[in-house]
């Protein structure tokens, strides 16, 4: 838990400065909230690489945090803003998985 925390921050941290200083997306606050959606998919694709959760659990918690994420970005932003959000979550969150898939072990943190 500990690490995916660390996952989480580092991922934020690495993405915010990225869309800020790079590609500047259009706003501080919008930028945080792209690189915490970043942050967070890294941080939750490691947590829940654990064969003690199944694929079916693995799925709905991660349909939930993008539920979330739309809930959040279109309360503080509106649905245009909070739709890319969504978007950055599920490649980094599958992108995570397509690469774990490649190892004998079909996880990263092995």
């Amino acid at each position: 838990m500990k690490r995916a925390l660390i996952y989480t921050l580092a991922g934020t941290l690495i993405s915010f400065l990225i869309n800020h200083f790079l590609l500047e997306s259009g706003g501080l606050w919008i930028e945080l909230f792209y690189g915490f959606a970043f942050g967070l998919a890294w941080g939750l694709a490691f947590y829940l690489d654990n064969p003690s959760f199944s694929l079916q659990k693995k799925l709905g918690i991660s349909f939930g945090v993008m539920a979330l994420l739309v809930l959040i970005g279109t309360l503080f932003f509106d649905l245009e803003i909070a739709l890319p959000s969504v978007f950055k979550f599920s490649i980094v969150f599958v992108g995570y998985y397509l690469l774990a898939s490649f190892n004998n072990t079909k996880s990263l943190r092995k």
